[in-house]
């Protein structure tokens, strides 16, 4: 499979993630259902792992790669629990496009810290969809 491929499965889940999420969330603390949520994450995460039999090699990972790595999953533990208070305190079809902010400041900061060069595709895509979020909040 191709990187467009999994990456519109992983769109695909991502919407379930919120529509799943904010009928879970009813009279449920928005951290205590991110604190399960992950259990089931890195059940399932190892599970793979281990099935693929490749645990092993987490030794042979660098501390420069582990630095980072950390420093990802503390920016998904933030993301999912701003998320989850998001989703908690408002309308799904609101809390999600604003999430897909996150388009925008990732390819602001690919261009940034990752020298990733700006082309005409991926500027107007970030624009518009910002666009489109700003469409999606305010008008009514």
């Amino acid at each position: 499979m191709t990187a467009i491929v999994y990456a519109l499965f992983a769109a695909f889940f991502a919407s379930l993630v919120a529509i799943f999420g904010k009928i879970g969330i009813k009279g449920v603390d928005s951290n205590l259902a991110v604190a399960l949520r992950t259990i089931v994450i890195v059940v399932f995460a190892w599970g793979i792992v281990w099935i693929q039999g490749n645990a092993g090699d987490m030794w042979k990972i660098s501390r420069f790669s582990y630095i980072f790595i950390f420093l990802s999953a503390l920016a998904t533990g933030l993301s999912w629990l701003f998320y989850y208070k998001a989703l908690q305190l408002g309308e799904v079809s609101q809390v999600a496009p604003i999430d897909k902010l996150s388009i925008a400041f990732t390819i602001i900061l690919a261009f940034v810290f990752l020298a990733e060069k700006p082309t005409l595709g991926n500027v107007t895509g970030g624009v518009l969809v910002t666009l489109g979020v700003l469409a999606t909040v305010f008008i009514k």
